[in-house]
């Protein structure tokens, strides 16, 4: 019987560890193939497209945005030019996309001196300001991020300016290997903001960006990462490329790509740079991030031998199309449109789009080219598109992109007395944050001005600080200008914040309640809502009343051994919604319950603990 009941033991112990063994599985399994959200994004391109509403717009009203040379970067332009592709130096193209101001940069923002700023590629000072920006359109507070594990992945394939540091005076030879190197594009993010996941810069030439997501989507589904920017930066320092591409006869001589046309004569060179803040799927909804899109699945591959270096591979880019469904659990079905590597070239793409390239069968299958604006089809299912690109090395990439989920249900607009607060380095960039958030509610006269309040609420805080105080959006847009011009108004606070030394939490006694107080917070403000609810679960152990309901009860208000237990879960819930805002104490002092809300914000005690003493000291 002895042995029987060892052998039943074992098999229990062993049953009991296979179902752990199982469930750990799934959850890996799961969490492999789990959706990667797309959080916040910020894009800098040609045509004066400085955010995504930009690039919309731009793309909406199918405005060109191919220019000449520019003519602030010390380009000979009179030489550059000859409509022989043999000439050596020169290019027969005179047009391409390239971005405004690319020498404009805050240094002192980001803590670089004056003279490294003006050594340092203009790709690593671009992606900075997109970085920031694309942090703080998620909701998220870039300074906040110091010391987490937020990886950043950019894709960056132009390294000539480094050609132009031989020539520079003296005192700059010391920032030639941070100014230039390739590692310190996506290093150099990192270091500013002190984030601690991976910082890889990618070079697969034009697939250079997909890849970048590729590997963060790969570095967040695996916890390497738990949050992660991605994308590309291409700025043209020198014309080498012109003069290049120009020698192969791979430049389109208007300087547009005429992808998938009969007209296609080349490819037009381009610049910008885009970025997305990336997070899994459910750590997104936790942590109430705004979810823009998901990316479903990715996949890399590479042509190996084909009919040239340089030369696609149609096999190997049809079998990254079928490992990236496969890692989206999809079907080609699943998929309503794709956007292709459109270099323009007759080798690889038979829209500037004059007619269809002769060169593809538009009879087979039911793929046709899009030419024009049109609705999306109408589907029973999330909209999803695939992205592909291809490098010049052989490098493919393909992702494949859905529609966000239905978002959560969000409260009620705030009402009443609002607080628009700004804040900056300097009291100039202070008055120009003022003048933009002015000409943005000037382009949407519909935005919600509680909304507006709460995104300021979470954005970084800086010295030079501004608080405009309305009730109606007229109210506060008007103390906006009266920032701008140096005349705040009655109801705008202006002044420069001093060191404080810290910052403590006071949480007062009895006496410090009301009939009703808590009920708005409870449905305006999540933080609030769920922290009170977590009190009111750890008092449910020890009261025979609702914590919920005693909020707006006159009677059970005067009762001891309720209100003092109410105003402990009140308290708490506050520090709760302060800390959300990124008010932490560096001490807390308390009175009476106050002195329990204390000790469990500051962690002294557990919730439990915390609610069993505060109940029993009320029945004292």
């Amino acid at each position: 019987m002895a042995d029987e009941q060892r052998l039943r033991d074992y098999l229990k112990r062993v049953t009991a560890e296979l179902r752990q063994t199982r469930r750990a599985l799934d959850e890996a399994r799961d969490r492999a193939a789990e959706p990667v959200a797309v959080v916040g994004m910020a894009c800098r391109f040609p045509g004066g497209v400085a955010s995504p509403e930009d690039l919309w717009r731009l793309l909406v009203d199918g405005r060109d945005a191919v220019t000449g040379f520019p003519t602030d970067r010390g380009w000979d332009l009179d030489e550059l030019y000859d409509p022989d592709p043999d000439r050596p130096g020169r290019t027969y193209v005179r047009h391409g996309g390239f971005l405004d101001a690319v020498d404009h940069f805050d240094a002192e923002f980001f803590g670089l001196s004056p003279r490294e700023a003006a050594a340092t590629d203009p790709q690593q000072r671009l992606l900075l300001e997109t970085a920031w920006e694309a942090f703080e359109r998620g909701g998220i507070d870039p300074l906040s991020l110091h010391g987490s594990r937020t990886g950043v992945f950019v894709g960056c394939h132009y390294q000539d300016h480094g050609t132009l540091l031989k020539t520079a005076p003296d005192g700059y030879e010391g920032y030639v290997v941070t100014a230039s190197n390739t590692s310190v594009v996506s290093g150099r993010i990192s270091y500013v903001l002190g984030l601690r996941g991976p910082a890889i810069t990618v070079d697969t030439a034009c697939s250079s960006s997909l890849t970048a997501l590729h590997l963060a989507c790969r570095s967040l589904r695996d916890g390497e990462s738990g949050l992660a920017l991605a994308g590309g930066v291409a700025v043209m320092a020198t014309p080498a490329s012109f003069t290049g591409f120009s020698r192969q006869r791979g430049l389109a001589r208007d300087g547009r790509c005429k992808a998938f046309a009969g007209a296609a004569d080349g490819m037009g060179l381009a610049e910008g740079v885009g970025l997305l803040v990336l997070e899994r799927l459910s750590d997104a909804r936790r942590n109430g991030h705004p979810v823009l899109a998901v990316v479903r699945g990715s996949a890399l591959n590479q042509d190996g031998a084909s009919n040239g270096l340089t030369a696609p591979s149609g096999p190997a880019q049809e079998a990254v199309i079928r490992q990236a469904l496969a890692d989206a659990r999809l079907t080609p079905a699943d998929v309503d449109a794709v956007e292709a590597h459109g270099t323009g070239t007759t080798l690889g793409d038979p829209l500037h789009v004059d007619e269809p390239t002769p060169h593809v069968d538009w009879s087979a299958g039911a793929v046709e080219l899009l030419t024009e604006r049109r609705g999306w089809p109408v589907v029973d299912r999330p909209r999803r598109a695939g992205v592909s690109s291809f490098g010049v090395s052989g490098t493919n990439a393909h992702v494949i992109l859905e529609a966000a989920p239905e978002p959560e249900p969000v409260p009620a607009p705030a009402t009443g007395v609002l607080p628009w607060v700004l804040s900056a380095r300097t009291p100039e960039a202070l008055r120009d944050q003022a003048a933009r958030l002015s000409d943005w509610l000037a382009d949407r006269p519909s935005a919600d001005p509680g909304a507006v309040a709460a995104a300021l609420a979470g954005r970084s805080v800086f010295t030079h600080r501004a608080v405009v105080v309305g009730r109606t959006r007229d109210d506060l847009v008007s103390g906006l200008a009266g920032i701008t011009t140096g005349e705040p108004g009655r109801d705008v606070v202006t002044d420069v914040a001093t060191d404080p030394g810290g910052t403590a939490f006071v949480f007062p006694g009895q006496g410090s309640q009301w009939v009703g107080m808590g009920v708005e917070l409870l449905a305006d403000n999540v933080v609030f809502a769920e922290r009170f609810g977590e009190c009111a679960a750890a008092l449910g152990k020890f009261v025979d009343w609702s914590p919920h309901e005693a909020l707006s009860d006159a009677g059970l208000l005067g009762r001891v051994d309720v209100v003092q237990p109410l105003l402990w879960a009140v308290m708490v819930s506050l520090a709760a919604v302060w800390e959300s805002f990124g008010v932490t104490p560096s001490a807390v002092v308390g009175h009476s319950q106050g002195e329990i809300a204390a000790a469990c914000v500051s962690g002294a005690l557990s919730l439990g603990d915390g609610a069993r003493v505060v109940v029993l000291r009320s029945r004292a």
